[in-house]
């Protein structure tokens, strides 16, 4: 018996060994065209947004640790999919629009910052004053105001 539980064991930390090979993509492309808004707003998108909307992401250490490498990666490319920060100014009017009035629901909803991601990056979180910004500016942009 005790020998089992030893052989899994060691089979366990073989396989954690292994995974730590997977070749995980944390590339930063270059940033095309930026978001160009109030230096106050920026403050705030930048500390609560821009690690998964952007291609400044900062990668934290675990984001070099299979299995959480993956799930961070894969985070940020299905973030980047929804909308970039670094390709802001590429978009039309319209589709900024869009993006502004989804980016208001899901701030006010309470679904972005992903809670998550908040657990490892308390500084993300937003508060009321930050809300209230955004939510100006979500407004502006999207043409609700």
């Amino acid at each position: 018996m005790k020998k089992r539980v030893l052989l899994s064991l060691a089979i366990l930390v073989g396989l954690g060994i292994v995974v730590q090979f997977v070749p995980v993509d944390r590339e930063n492309p270059p940033v095309v065209a930026d978001l160009n808004a109030p230096p106050a707003v920026k403050q705030v998108l930048r500390a609560s947004c821009y690690d998964c909307h952007s291609n400044e992401t900062r990668w934290p250490w675990y984001s070099r640790v299979a299995p959480m490498s993956w799930l961070v990666a894969h985070d940020v490319e299905e973030a980047r999919g929804h909308f970039n920060f670094s390709d802001w100014g590429t978009y039309e009017p319209k589709k900024q629009e869009r993006i502004a009035a989804k980016m208001w629901e899901e701030v006010n909803g309470g679904d972005m910052p992903l809670p998550m991601y908040l657990i490892a990056h308390a500084d993300a979180r937003l508060t009321d004053d930050d809300r209230a910004l955004l939510e100006s500016w979500t407004k502006t942009v999207s043409g609700e105001r």
